[in-house]
């Protein structure tokens, strides 16, 4: 591996650790070889979401963040031919490239990345799916041929499990989103219970929608708790980790009455250390 590659490897590393803590935890858990892959597609997904995410980015303006996102789009996909504009992007690039993903899974990522700019809040939970299929399912599909399952049934739970994580973010985050002027909650649900997220108030109302939509999320990951037989042991304990992590998310907020609106739900990293350690000493069936 060159210099150059292996410092944009470390700088993949560098972003796992400071903003998915929980998927670094998991990813230890992995051969090196592995674990820099997973670090590769979470820094793609995390330099795409910080445009869209930037403060002022979607309310202040918005045409400027559409030229950004599409710049990004531009240096990535000259990067997967060849010309990378930095190490961070060639080793990405790298990784898509000897991991084999799928070139149109990243068609559908950008596309929800651009939904983003213009749209800001969901209908039905049919709508929000649908924006999940670039902004989630398509993470858990790119990951694949890194986790590299024992069966083709795989793909399903891993879908599910991008579903989890993306639906786990927008419950716990519900305060920021409104800073940005966006509502992940479907409209038909908060009606359905009387809610309304913009009085920033924890009330009855907002309780139930909030237990109906944990409900919601933890079937997700039960389905995607299927698919973790059917990986190697490794990539087993990888993904068991950054599930049973994750889904605590929703213990979480659960333990602070629903309250998504003065600060955020978190795993302390004494238990993502913790689980991360027991992983390692619990035997994993495979299921071929």
């Amino acid at each position: 591996m060159t210099v150059e590659l292996a410092a944009g490897y470390a700088e993949c590393a560098r972003l796992t650790r400071a903003y998915g803590t929980t998927y670094y935890w998991g990813t230890a858990l992995l051969p090196v070889e592995q674990r820099r892959h997973v670090y590769a597609v979470y820094a793609l997904c995390r330099l795409a979401d910080d445009i869209v995410d930037a403060d002022g980015a979607t309310t202040v303006d918005v045409a400027a963040t559409s030229r950004a996102l599409a710049a990004f789009r531009a240096s990535f996909d000259a990067a997967l031919a060849g010309e990378p504009a930095d190490d961070t992007l060639a080793a990405i690039a790298h990784t898509v490239a000897e991991t084999g993903i799928a070139p149109e899974c990243f068609d559908r990522f950008f596309g929800a990345m651009e939904l983003d700019l213009t749209r800001i809040r969901y209908a039905t939970w049919d709508d929000l799916c649908g924006y999940m299929e670039g902004s989630a399912a398509v993470i858990g599909e790119m990951m694949l041929p890194v986790l590299q399952p024992l069966t083709p049934d795989a793909f399903e739970p891993a879908r599910a499990l991008g579903f989890a994580f993306q639906l786990t973010n927008f419950l716990r985050d519900v305060g920021e989103d409104l800073d940005r002027g966006r509502v992940y909650v479907p409209a038909e649900d908060l009606a359905r219970f009387g809610a309304d997220p913009w009085r920033r108030r924890v009330d009855d109302a907002w309780r139930s929608v909030m237990a109906f939509e944990i409900a919601r999320n933890r079937e997700l990951y039960d389905l995607a708790r299927t698919g973790v037989p059917m990986l190697p042991p490794a990539s087993a304990r990888c993904v068991g980790t950054a599930l049973t992590l994750y889904s605590r998310i929703l213990q979480r907020i659960e333990a602070r009455d629903y309250d998504v609106f003065s600060g955020r739900a978190r795993v302390p990293t004494w238990r993502k250390a913790l689980t991360a350690a027991g992983a390692l000493l619990t035997p994993q069936r495979a299921v071929a």
